[in-house]
């Protein structure tokens, strides 16, 4: 059996972001980093549950909402958010290209400013438990505001130019060590690294086939790989010298079971609840977290 870690649940008056101070340089900071600093990925533990889009089978994805159920139930030590940029470069959270699937709008999310966002409203799928309500999906300097520092984050780039901003972002907020930068691209991930971000590259089953994961060795910190792939892809990308290896979209406790069988040391869940709350069955070959 595995024992997950569960991060502290703050209050509701730091969920809102009241209790900050002032760094020389002018930045807000959570006042909890006064001892130690914002939570990093080195903090980590031996086997990571990641809520997908903060759990898309249990809350309303990439919503403030269901990022604040998902940090304080404390089922998952990652909170995954998506990022797409406006048409002013307001970045925001949201998975799809357009509004048509999750929201009350039509129409291409870059076609939005950031005063138009505000009228946007999330419509909770009909299929998800609890009473949620449309609210307005969040920026990401707000998820940024809410959370950094207090869990560790992985937030997706959706949009090639949305890297560079997000990265000053980070800078300012002091938050390069706390939250991971996914993408689909290893020449995303490259240039990630090089702005001195924690990087993330996500893989399909099909590339996984061909792929040569040694190549990204020097600048990917974690292999998002597909749970789907083949066993002798996974065990390849285990062994790659890539510090962390975590699996998506693992949404059943056999296919959780499989892949840290093979070796994974994470799993990126729409079903963090139910996960967290059933034994690991087997053996588990998750590597311990190298020193940061």
């Amino acid at each position: 059996m595995v024992t997950l870690a569960a991060p502290a649940v703050i209050t509701a008056l730091a969920l809102a972001g009241q209790l900050t101070g002032v760094t020389p340089g002018g930045t807000t900071t959570p006042l909890e980093w006064s001892n130690g600093g914002p939570l990093t990925v080195a903090s980590l533990p031996r086997v990571t549950y990641t809520a997908h889009r903060g759990g898309a089978l249990e809350v309303p994805e990439n919503s403030m909402s269901g990022l604040v159920a998902a940090f304080e139930r404390g089922t998952a030590q990652v909170l995954d958010v998506d990022t797409r940029m406006l048409r002013d470069g307001t970045l925001v959270a949201m998975h799809d290209p357009t509004l048509d699937r999750t929201t009350d709008r039509k129409g291409p999310v870059h076609s939005l400013t950031a005063k138009q966002w505000r009228d946007v409203r999330l419509t909770p799928g009909r299929s998800l438990r609890g009473a949620w309500r449309p609210e307005r999906p969040p920026t990401v300097a707000e998820v940024l505001d809410r959370f950094g520092g207090r869990v560790v984050l992985l937030l997706e780039v959706k949009d090639k130019a949305g890297l560079a901003p997000l990265a000053r972002m980070l800078h300012r907020r002091g938050l390069t060590r706390s939250v991971l930068v996914n993408s689909h691209w290893p020449s995303v991930a490259e240039r990630a690294h090089e702005l001195g971000l924690s990087t993330q590259l996500w893989r399909s089953a099909r590339q996984m086939r061909t792929d040569k994961p040694r190549e990204w060795r020097t600048f990917v910190d974690v292999l998002d790989v597909d749970y789907k792939a083949r066993d002798r892809d996974l065990v390849r990308a285990v062994n790659s010298g890539i510090p962390h290896v975590w699996a998506h979209t693992v949404n059943s406790v056999k296919q959780r079971d499989r892949v840290l069988r093979l070796g994974c040391d994470g799993v990126i869940t729409n079903a963090p609840g139910l996960l967290a709350r059933t034994p690991v069955t087997g053996p588990v070959r998750a590597r311990p977290l190298s020193e940061e």
